[in-house]
């Protein structure tokens, strides 16, 4: 069996709001108030952050800080590559999400000829480009380096030819691109986007389950559907954002809050599902922890530390 290998990534200046970067120590104290070993079970690697810069102005405000995520990108996809390729799971624990193109082109890295399928739990849909952000936060556009789409039908912004060019390299990261098709896409819980993203994902048919779909349908027989649609993909990558889950329900303890999301026993299920049916997963994420915003003490954290332990026990029993 696979040893799980925690890779943490403090990594925070794609996000508009600082504090996500205390997000892996704040699972860390939710562990200990739970009298848990968990950080003690497993080995761990340590991304090298550029949060240097949050103290610089950025050249390059249609994304922000891009030439030190383009860092944090080869840093994160070296890591999850190289454990892989040691024959461990790489469960990445990382402050913002914009590093997530990272991680997946350090899947894409280890794994050059198999078809990768996303599953990606969040409130957002995070398709933005330098082109068509409305905050040049990068945390908002993973998903569109992983795709290799810069939107230009839809093109808000001219971006500085400084940014284009870092953002060529994130695109190309890993050097394959891109490092999934539309239809290796699925949306669970995506509810709060902007028009580019809206327009881009309706011209790719890319499928998002609504929370109220799940609900509907049941969410297994909504995590059937979509593995249906991933059928044709050999392995799996779960993008999980704590914001996918109802900030009225836990907390408002992540950087974008959006209300009407799933509860804490939702995102278990779901995740639980993917991981178990599938029998594909290579590799998880868990982002967007933010303990200054939490109204409730430590209890995102302690949430989200209660799924980690979950999905960690089902990754041992079913993961690849």
């Amino acid at each position: 069996m696979k040893e799980i290998q925690i890779i943490e990534n403090r990594s925070e200046i794609g996000a508009g709001t600082r504090g996500a970067s205390l997000g892996i120590d704040a699972l860390k104290i939710a562990s200990l108030n739970k009298n848990s070993d968990y950080f003690k079970k497993y080995s761990s690697l340590n991304v090298e952050d550029a949060n240097d810069l949050l103290w610089e102005p950025t050249p390059t405000p249609s994304a922000i800080h891009i030439d030190g995520i383009a860092k944090v990108y080869e840093s994160v996809a070296n890591l999850v590559f190289s454990s892989i390729k040691a024959d461990n799971f790489p469960l990445v624990l990382a402050a913002d999400h914009a590093s997530a193109g990272g991680t997946i082109a350090g899947i894409k890295k280890a794994f050059p000829n198999k078809k990768l399928g996303v599953i990606w739990i969040d409130a957002h849909g995070d398709l933005h480009s330098p082109y068509t952000s409305p905050s040049g936060n990068v945390h908002g556009m993973p998903l569109a380096t992983a795709l290799a789409e810069d939107n230009l039908k839809n093109q808000r912004t001219k971006p500085k030819q400084e940014a284009v060019d870092y953002w060529e390299s994130l695109k190309n990261c890993g050097g394959i691109e891109p490092k999934i098709e539309p239809s290796d896409l699925i949306f669970f819980g995506v509810r709060d986007t902007e028009g580019p993203e809206d327009a881009l994902a309706k011209e790719k048919g890319i499928k998002n389950f609504t929370v109220e779909e799940c609900r509907r349908l049941g969410l297994k027989n909504a995590c059937t559907e979509a593995l249906d649609r991933l059928a044709h993909c050999d392995i799996i990558y779960i993008s999980f954002d704590v914001d996918s889950m109802d900030p009225d329900i836990v907390s408002y303890g992540t950087g974008t809050p959006v209300d009407g999301g799933f509860t804490p026993q939702e995102a278990n299920e779901l995740i639980e599902s993917i991981i178990i049916e599938s029998g594909k997963v290579v590799c998880f994420e868990m982002v967007e922890i933010n303990p200054l915003l939490d109204n409730k003490g430590n209890f995102m954290a302690e949430t989200a530390f209660d799924i980690l332990v979950n999905t960690t026990k089902k990754l041992e029993e079913h993961a690849r």
